[in-house]
């Protein structure tokens, strides 16, 4: 049978891959790109990170782990619908419940924070008191963009009707935005990304998640361009890659992360670090929601 990515390697290449039926994490790739407002190429992310993954190194150094024997599967480019945005979000929310029904932990790749909502939904119909966490440079709460209430740029305003948000890394929204934040969303609480230079800012950004089920959504463009400035709006005084892991790693520990998305890479020609930091932190993500399926098995140890 042929491969369904085409000449797409599984996520972590064809060493790292597993069996559907012994796999605890499926990868969901969700090329889709249908309302983007400034960059284009957020449709090749998921294929750029599939191809990156088969160059990231299966032991991690920093842990210990190799998260690829917890079982990573890695599903076919999700076919995309014509016509409005919102069966896109349909789409996503169907594969991935089925997914989750089938006991894994799902990992989308996007694609355009649109593909968010979808993923979210599913995961809130399957985990009561869900809650989101969102690394993002925008809040993402315009009630509608363009006329369009599936917009990448409304795709939190959506998230928020389906569960509470914590923000974090936030350093750019409209005068809409700003209004509605200081109305008050409930559930919504925001740590922009000047209040993050000192020591401090994790604790705050974590409190009130211990023992909650999360979703866990990373627009790319939260870190700062100088770790991955290829995404359709790089934003400037973004955050380093590795407080941003310790805050992962707290967050993996204290809540119960039931799913998760990387978003809005749009892999450019000459910028391969871009593709492989989003490689890299989606590996080491499943290390950290299943760091005792990880171990590593080193010669000599």
């Amino acid at each position: 049978m042929a491969d369904p990515r085409g000449a797409l390697p599984p996520f972590g290449g064809e060493e790292a891959a597993s069996p559907f039926d012994s796999a605890r994490v499926a990868v969901l790739p969700v090329p889709y790109e249908g309302t983007v407002s400034y960059g284009r190429g957020a449709a090749a992310g998921p294929a750029a990170i599939l191809t990156a993954s088969a160059q990231v190194e299966l032991f991690d150094e920093q842990t210990g782990l190799e998260p690829f024997r917890a079982g990573i599967w890695t599903d076919a480019l999700l076919p995309i619908p014509e016509g409005p945005s919102e069966r896109v979000a349909s789409a996503v929310e169907r594969r991935a419940g089925e997914l989750m029904d089938a006991g894994k932990w799902v990992v989308t790749l996007g694609g355009e924070h649109s593909v968010t909502p979808g993923a979210v939904r599913a995961a809130a119909r399957r985990s009561a008191g869900l809650r989101i966490v969102q690394l993002d440079a925008h809040a993402d709460l315009r009630e509608s963009y363009e006329g369009d209430p599936w917009s990448h740029a409304s795709a939190m305003a959506r998230c928020a009707e389906v569960a509470p948000i914590r923000a974090i890394g936030v350093r750019n929204y409209s005068a809409e935005e700003a209004a509605r934040i200081r109305a008050g969303i409930p559930g919504y609480a925001v740590v922009h990304a000047w209040e993050m230079e000192g020591d401090g800012w994790q604790e705050r950004a974590i409190e009130g998640l211990d023992g909650a089920p999360v979703y866990l959504t990373i627009d790319l463009d939260y870190f700062d361009p100088s770790v991955i400035p290829a995404t359709g709006t790089p934003e400037p005084g973004g955050i380093a890659w590795w407080p941003t892991l310790r805050f992962l790693d707290a967050l993996f520990r204290r809540a119960r992360v039931v799913a998760c998305d990387l978003v809005e890479l749009a892999p450019a020609p000459g910028l391969h670090a871009a593709d492989f930091a989003a490689a890299r932190l989606a590996y080491k993500l499943v290390g950290m929601r299943f760091p005792e399926e990880s171990r590593a098995r080193v010669p000599g140890r």
